[in-house]
């Protein structure tokens, strides 16, 4: 586990930038890790931490509310440099003595401030000069604490940013971690180089190199390892770097439980088989997944059903691998132990049940190895950047667990798959022809529970999907009755997804979807086969979409 002798502690006070905080700090390749608010009172752990500075996060509550969570007073007095953000300032100040209290006029979004003293957390800033800033705050003081100074104001904000004359303790009441503060980062490195001293050593390269020696530590001359790849990016940069320090002696074990999208079996064998020589183990087990769920229409018994299985499958595969197994390699990334916990302390830290399909069992025979606990996503595809994966892998859109099963509305058969198998192949090589396949942060077809005729439901009930902070913009690519499904439901031709495919390529490479909106119809339905059959397709990011709520199909402006 890296040392945080080397890095930042961040104290989480309930705002939701402190993941972004960390990844900012970590941008500037220093290393950093989150804690519940809880330890601003723990001056021992601080103590035996011993971080290079510490970073107070923003948070919703007010510091003079019943129950806000605090700090310790002599937090302040340890001597290791301290940054307030936003309530992280007003906490320091109510800490110092000041007087924090309800501003008559709250400034929420972009505000101004200007810069008194350019020097440090403002070096390299002129005295005077106007900053660009995103602000979210109710409360304000009117003057520093005692033993501070003011070193930027707002025209709502006496005390916009301030700092102590002798300690290295700063605050500052907006968000410098945002990109709605363009010169955030400057002050963020200023804290981090210039105030606590740090060095810019928290790299994928040494990442690699620490964690292969950590991993060789824990698993001795001798014993073995297995992992579950699913050929997303997260096992899959997990056992590459644990295949790095201990070769032939980990034991992937790869599921095709049927539920795959298009090529992805051969996929994973043609990549950690044949170009990276590892151990790998198929477990064909895809009449089982299909029979266990049979007639299952609830997304959430389907998740329950295939944990309980891909569980069994996977046990089964690891007790015939031989030598002395000791470990279980798992793709556990920084997010999950964060959010496993409270911003205000509460229990110990637990991987969330939904982490992996139907989480592990409390039985669980095996150490966990868990190289990637301490990363972010964005790191993690870095890694496997530098450990040598292919981007088809390292730079794959998420894909859930439990696989395209909860991607079919309704009941999973063989042939509702292959129809949203096709789809979702389409788009996604459509996309890819387009080149908007890395500008999009998950794209994915579904298959809905509807047959052709009119759907006079509101627009936005008819898709499904969704995305942090609300639903996903639906994006249809085709006509007005659900893409050509029949009344019949027979399934397609051979060769029948010629029309759509032709439909999803109009779209991405129409020169309106570059410039402006713009509208088609489809040329003709004669002919027009459920290939596609009620496959919608979700973009998580894009300037367009497509509207067929009226018939035909629209390119609209987000």
């Amino acid at each position: 586990m890296t040392s945080l002798r080397r890095g930042i502690l961040i104290l989480d006070y309930g705002s939701q930038f402190t993941q972004l905080i960390a990844r900012r700090v970590r941008e500037a390749h220093v290393y950093s890790e989150i804690h519940p608010a809880a330890r601003g009172c723990d001056l021992g752990f601080i103590r035996s931490a011993s971080p290079r500075g510490i970073i107070l996060s923003g948070g919703p509550n007010s510091v003079f509310d019943v129950g806000a969570p605090s700090a310790d007073p002599a937090l302040l007095e340890l001597g290791i440099p301290l940054l307030g953000i936003c309530y992280g300032m007003q906490l320091v100040a109510h800490l110092a003595g000041g007087k924090v209290q309800p501003s008559p006029e709250r400034e929420y979004g972009r505000a101004e401030i200007e810069v008194r003293r350019g020097a440090g957390l403002f070096a390299g800033f002129e005295p005077g000069e106007a900053v660009t800033v995103w602000a979210s705050h109710g409360d304000r003081l009117d003057q520093p604490p005692p033993g501070f100074e003011t070193i930027a104001v707002t025209a709502n904000a006496p005390v916009a940013a301030m700092q102590h004359q002798s300690r290295p303790i700063h605050g500052v009441l907006f968000h410098p971690e945002v990109a709605h503060t363009p010169r955030g980062g400057e002050i963020l490195e200023n804290f981090l180089f210039s105030i606590c001293g740090c060095t810019s050593d928290w790299t994928a390269g040494q990442f690699i190199t620490d964690q292969i020696e950590a991993i060789r530590r824990s698993a001795g001359p001798s014993q073995r390892a297995i992992c579950g790849l699913s050929g997303g990016v997260d096992s899959a940069v997990a056992a590459v770097l644990v295949h790095r320090a201990l070769g032939g002696r980990l034991t992937c074990i790869f599921v095709d439980h049927g539920l795959l999208r298009l090529h992805e079996r051969e996929q994973v064998e043609r990549t950690f088989r044949t170009h990276l020589g590892m151990d790998l183990v198929v477990v064909e087990a895809a009449d089982r997944f299909l029979n266990q769920l049979g007639g299952v229409e609830d997304p959430e018994e389907k998740r329950r059903r295939i944990g309980h299985a891909f569980i069994d499958v996977f046990e089964d595969a690891a007790r015939h691998v031989t030598g002395d197994v000791g470990f279980l390699v798992q793709g556990t990334l920084y997010p999950d132990v964060i959010e496993s916990t409270s911003p205000r302390g509460g229990p110990s830290v637990t991987i969330k049940t939904h982490h992996n399909v139907g989480g592990l069992r409390p039985n669980l025979r095996f150490k966990l190895i868990e190289p990637l606990r301490e990363l972010f996503k964005d790191e993690v595809r870095q890694v496997g950047r530098e450990l040598g994966l292919p981007e088809a892998i390292v730079g794959r859109h998420p894909f859930p667990g439990p696989g395209l099963a909860i991607r079919v509305l309704g009941a999973v058969t063989p042939e509702r798959l292959e129809v949203l198998r096709q789809a979702d192949a389409i788009y996604l090589e459509e996309i890819r022809a387009a080149g908007l396949y890395d500008e999009i942060w998950q794209a994915f077809a579904v298959l809905l529970p509807v047959r052709s005729g009119p759907d006079r439901r509101p627009h936005h009930q008819r898709g499904a999907g969704r995305e942090p902070g609300g639903l996903r913009r639906q994006l249809e690519a085709a006509g007005h009755d659900r893409m050509g499904v029949t009344d019949s439901g027979a399934p397609a031709a051979e060769g029948g997804c010629v029309s759509e495919r032709a439909a999803v390529q109009r779209f991405f490479s129409s020169s309106s979807l570059m410039n402006s909106p713009g509208s088609w119809s489809p040329a003709s339905r004669s002919g027009t086969s459920a290939s596609l059959a009620n496959c919608a397709i979700f973009p998580s990011t894009g300037r367009y979409w497509l509207d067929t709520s009226r018939g035909g199909a629209t390119i609209r402006k987000k």
